[in-house]
């Protein structure tokens, strides 16, 4: 069962940097929970694939410097009848 779980790591960090995808919709791809999403690629992926953690990581931190803007779009959205 273990090696389930850094598999697992490593595919949703593949995931990430190949579709620069958001914590949130890797989830839903993978029908996970964000936060086994979170921990998989933050902890597991950094101890069995430490170059690929450093990818991944890349990828999140501009997912979440943006994150502002896209939650303000979506507002904007909702509230104009866009959706």
């Amino acid at each position: 069962m273990k090696g389930f779980v850094e598999q697992r790591a490593v595919e949703l960090g593949e995931y990430i940097i190949q579709s620069k995808a958001t914590v949130r919709k890797t989830a839903k791809k993978f029908g996970i929970s964000k936060s086994t999403v979170h921990k998989d690629v933050s902890e597991r992926l950094k101890k069995v694939n430490p170059q690929l953690y450093r990818k991944v990581k890349s990828v999140l931190e501009i997912n979440k410097a943006q994150r502002h803007i896209r939650g303000g779009m979506a507002t904007r959205r909702k509230y104009k009848g866009d959706c």
